[in-house]
C-alpha cells in the first residue's frame, strides 16, 4: 500500500483525531461524508483496532509495510510491545526533525531529510526512516539554516519535548532519552495496534 496524499482534514475527521496536531481538522466534530453529524455507528472490537492502527500510522506518515514491520521489531524488544513501538515510532528521524521545530509537518520533515538538509553527528542522513540512538545530534547542514521555510518553522516553534535539547546557537538538537508514554499523544490506545497485529 502506498502512502496517503488525499485530503488530509478528510482523513482527520474520519479518524477523529488531529494528523497535523493544531486541531484546525477537527472544527467540524463529525465524520466527512454528506449526511453530516449523527452517521457515526457504533464500531466491532476489530473496527477499533484498525481505527487506532490507522490513527497511528497517518499521525507518522507511513505506509502499511513500514508500520508493521516496524511493529515487529518492538514486539521483539523486552518491555510492553506498544510502548516499545511507540518510542521507536518517535526515534525516526523524519519526527525527531518536526519535534525539533525544523519543519511545522512531519511531511515537511521528510522531505527536508530526504533532500539532503539533514545532518546526524555532522554527517548527511537522507533516510526519512532513519532510527536516532540516544545521544545524537541532529542539525542541518550550513547551507539549509538559512532556508526560508526552515526559519519560520523555528520562529514559529512554541515547545521542544523534554527528550530533546535544543542548542540555538548551532541551530541542533540532541536526542537525550526516550519519552516517557505520558510525553507521547493520549489520543492513541496502543493496546488496540498490539491486538490488531496478534490476531
Amino acid at each position: 500500500m502506498s502512502r496517503y496524499t488525499g485530503p488530509k482534514f478528510k482523513l482527520s475527521r474520519r479518524l477523529g483525531i488531529s494528523l497535523s496536531g493544531t486541531g484546525k481538522e477537527l472544527k467540524r466534530a463529525y465524520p466527512p461524508g454528506q449526511h453530516g453529524p449523527g452517521q457515526r455507528k457504533k464500531m466491532s472490537g476489530y473496527g477499533i483496532q484498525l481505527q487506532e492502527k490507522q490513527k497511528l500510522r497517518h499521525t507518522y506518515g507511513m505506509t502499511e509495510k513500514q508500520f508493521r514491520n516496524l511493529f515487529d521489531r518492538a514486539a521483539k524488544l523486552q518491555g510492553i510491545a506498544g510502548e516499545n513501538f511507540m518510542f521507536l515510532l518517535e526515534s525516526r528521524l523524519d519526527n525527531l526533525v518536526y519535534r525539533l521545530g525544523f519543519s511545522n509537518s512531519r511531511a515537511g520533515a521528510r522531505q527536508l531529510v530526504s533532500h539532503g538538509h539533514v545532518t546526524v553527528n555532522g554527517k548527511k542522513v537522507d533516510i526519512a526512516s532513519y532510527s536516532v540512538s540516544i545521544g545524537d545530534v541532529i542539525g542541518l547542514r550550513e547551507k539549509s539554516r538559512s532556508l526560508k521555510v526552515v526559519k519560520e518553522a523555528i520562529e514559529g516553534r512554541h515547545h521542544v519535548p523534554g527528550y530533546l535539547e535544543f542548542n540555538d546557537a548551532a541551530v541542533e538538537g540532541k536526542y537525550v532519552r526516550l519519552p516517557e508514554r505520558a510525553e507521547l499523544s493520549q489520543e492513541i490506545d496502543e493496546k488496540q495496534i498490539v491486538e490488531f497485529y496478534s490476531r
